[in-house]
């Protein structure tokens, strides 16, 4: 029982550590210019890039990598400063 406790509480950390770095859409980057940052940023090849870039067209937003606060707020403050709209969510 001790075993499955401990699971658990691993899993349930693992949850609430995890945050979502969301793009959201904007009238003022070009496809290109998404593209590029997606892939030098936070480093998505070019076909998953180009694919959020279409997804936050589409839809206004796309969450573009998921993990611990640690790892994502340089890679937000990196895309706010090329002029993107991104912002790290729970």
């Amino acid at each position: 029982m001790k075993e499955k406790e401990s699971f658990l509480e691993k899993t349930a950390t693992v949850q609430t550590d995890t945050l979502a770095l969301v793009l959201y859409n904007d009238d003022v980057n070009t496809f290109d210019h998404v593209i590029f940052c997606l892939m030098n940023i936070c480093k998505l090849e070019a076909l998953p890039a180009e694919q959020c870039a279409f997804i936050v067209h589409y839809s206004g937003k796309c969450v573009v990598k998921s993990g611990t606060y640690e790892v994502l707020e340089p890679l937000c403050v990196a895309l706010l400063e090329k002029g993107l709209s991104a912002k790290i969510e729970a």
